[in-house]
């Protein structure tokens, strides 16, 4: 997109959303932990950033800015059903699969490593899914939440002994 910085607000989001839709969609369901929802949290971003493009200063930064809103977006979604999704995770049996295949055992591992990733302080569950999932360095990540990077090294250095912890039993033989 910095090669044709006059381009309309539909020609580059057209660009940005079939290069980037399914990267901001995981990265949303890895916060909200439910697809349609983190479809609808990305489309909401695109719509904020096309009617915000003829203010946006540095259009070579709009994929941060989308994320930025993907991330802001996934936080409002978890605010407003908070209560909803404690009591609804309190209910999930780990016991209700069946089966011994590979591929059930595989989405149970996927599932534990989700529920203790959720289990996290919001702000380590953000900067976790950043680093990891969508391998942003420190600055980038520091530059989406809007905190320090020194803050980005402590959240991920707690957030990644917490998961350890959260996870030792289950993965090594449990499930």
């Amino acid at each position: 997109m910095t090669d044709r910085p006059s381009w309309s607000a539909d020609e580059a989001l057209d660009e940005l959303y079939a290069a980037h839709w399914r990267q901001l969609v995981r990265l949303s369901v890895l916060l909200v932990r439910d697809t349609g929802t983190a479809e609808e949290v990305v489309q909401d971003a695109f719509v904020a950033m096309h009617r915000r493009w003829s203010r946006l200063r540095e259009p070579d930064k709009a994929l941060a800015y989308v994320r930025q809103a993907v991330v802001n977006g996934s936080r409002s979604v978890l605010r407003h059903r908070g209560v909803v999704t404690r009591h609804a995770a309190s209910q999930l049996s780990p016991g209700s699969r069946t089966g011994g295949d590979e591929a059930a055992d595989a989405v149970t591992r996927r599932d534990t490593v989700l529920d203790a990733l959720r289990t996290l302080p919001e702000r380590q569950r953000e900067v976790l899914t950043l680093r990891y999932y969508l391998d942003l360095p420190e600055a980038e990540i520091a530059s989406t939440l809007g905190i320090s990077r020194g803050a980005v090294k402590s959240h991920a250095s707690r957030g990644s002994a917490t998961l350890r912890d959260l996870l030792a039993d289950h993965l090594t033989g449990d499930l």
